[in-house]
């Protein structure tokens, strides 16, 4: 019967010290969370607003215009032809028939593979001009994190209070203002 109350009170203990100990790392990770300065940046928001970014997307356009405007010609010249051999194919003489369709093909091909390397080229540089652009982000967020202390700033998160979002302050910082 001793053993019972002397297991008790060595439990009792070892509940005490874990639950002071428990306390003691609640109340540890709380300083640490208030010494701790922590940010924000909305990336998708820089891409959108920021003024390299923008500049990005014009020197683009401006970019592939020519080839998009080539493009749009094949396919009008495409329809046309096509709307002009379903018109004709019942007056035409098979082998004349026979030839349009191939010649449409051939054509449907060309802008096809144009088509596909106009996109692939698209992609590359649109992807060449972001990396671009984040790079001079992290650059400026960088100097803001050295310049106001911040221990850690995020780029990606569920969800963000707006006291800890500098967003605003990257895309001024972007924008040389």
């Amino acid at each position: 019967m001793k053993f019972l109350p002397r297991f008790h009170s060595n439990s009792a203990v070892s509940i005490s010290r874990s639950v002071l100990c428990a306390v003691a790392v609640l109340v540890s990770l709380q300083v640490v969370a208030q010494e701790t300065k922590i940010g924000f940046v909305n990336t998708e928001r820089i891409l959108r607003e920021a003024p390299p970014a923008k500049a990005a997307q014009v020197k683009i356009e401006q970019e592939f215009s020519r080839r998009e405007k080539e493009l749009q010609e094949i396919s009008a010249r495409i329809k046309g032809l096509s709307e002009k051999l379903d018109k004709d194919a019942s007056v035409l003489p098979e082998s004349d028939r026979l030839r349009r369709q191939r010649e449409l093909s051939d054509l449907d091909k060309d802008f096809q593979r144009k088509q596909r390397e106009f996109r692939e080229d698209l992609n590359q540089r649109r992807n060449e001009e972001v990396a671009n652009v984040l790079e001079r982000t992290n650059k400026v967020i960088k100097q803001i994190a050295d310049s106001e202390k911040f221990d850690i700033i995020l780029q990606e998160a569920v969800t963000v209070s707006p006291r800890v979002d500098i967003t605003d302050k990257v895309l001024k910082a972007l924008s040389g203002k």
